[in-house]
């Protein structure tokens, strides 16, 4: 028996001690099938190409990305989020952007919001400083989250990219 039906029906039952059940005078509630449930037809998923570029730069210890996120089509997505991994670990203290969170002592994590199909690109701008001053860092950009939508096309939203500590801008 599905979750939400075992809830429906313990809450038209009371039970009192050393007395068998007695049905408590309520309103019947309906029960739709669960999602995957036996005899619920699931919906396909939604497909998108959602992409993700920009660049890096690194100089003494800090650290710059800017990403474009965009969704080529052809379902809009309500969200999705995009993972940020570090080859050197990030200081402690960071002044993260709106939307965005640690995933670890090198990792960091930012939601895109929605991107419409064929739509405008969103803009990601990150500063972090690292621990200690490397000469360079190797930066991974995945997308793990498209709003429930299958991408296709994970050649354009998956990246490493070296960035040597020149201060200059290396794309991905």
């Amino acid at each position: 028996m599905p979750l939400s039906a075992a809830v429906a029906l313990a809450a038209t039952t009371v039970l009192v001690a050393g007395a068998a059940a007695a049905p408590v005078d309520v309103a019947p509630v309906d029960v739709a099938p669960a999602p995957g449930a036996l005899g619920a037809a699931a919906a396909p998923a939604p497909r998108a190409d959602l992409s993700h570029h920009g660049y890096v730069s690194l100089w003494g210890d800090r650290i710059a990305i800017r990403i474009r996120s965009e969704n080529r089509g052809p379902s809009d997505v309500t969200a999705s989020t995009v993972r940020l991994r570090f080859s050197a670990p990030l200081a402690a203290s960071q002044e993260l952007p709106y939307g965005c969170l640690r995933g670890g002592k090198a990792t960091v994590l930012c939601e895109t919001g929605g991107l419409r199909s064929a739509g405008g690109a969103r803009q990601t701008a990150l500063d972090l400083t690292l621990t200690g001053r490397p000469d360079e860092v190797v930066v991974r950009l995945d997308g793990v989250w498209s709003g429930g939508a299958r991408d296709t096309d994970r050649t354009n939203d998956v990246h490493e990219v070296l960035a040597p500590a020149t201060g200059d801008a290396y794309a991905f």
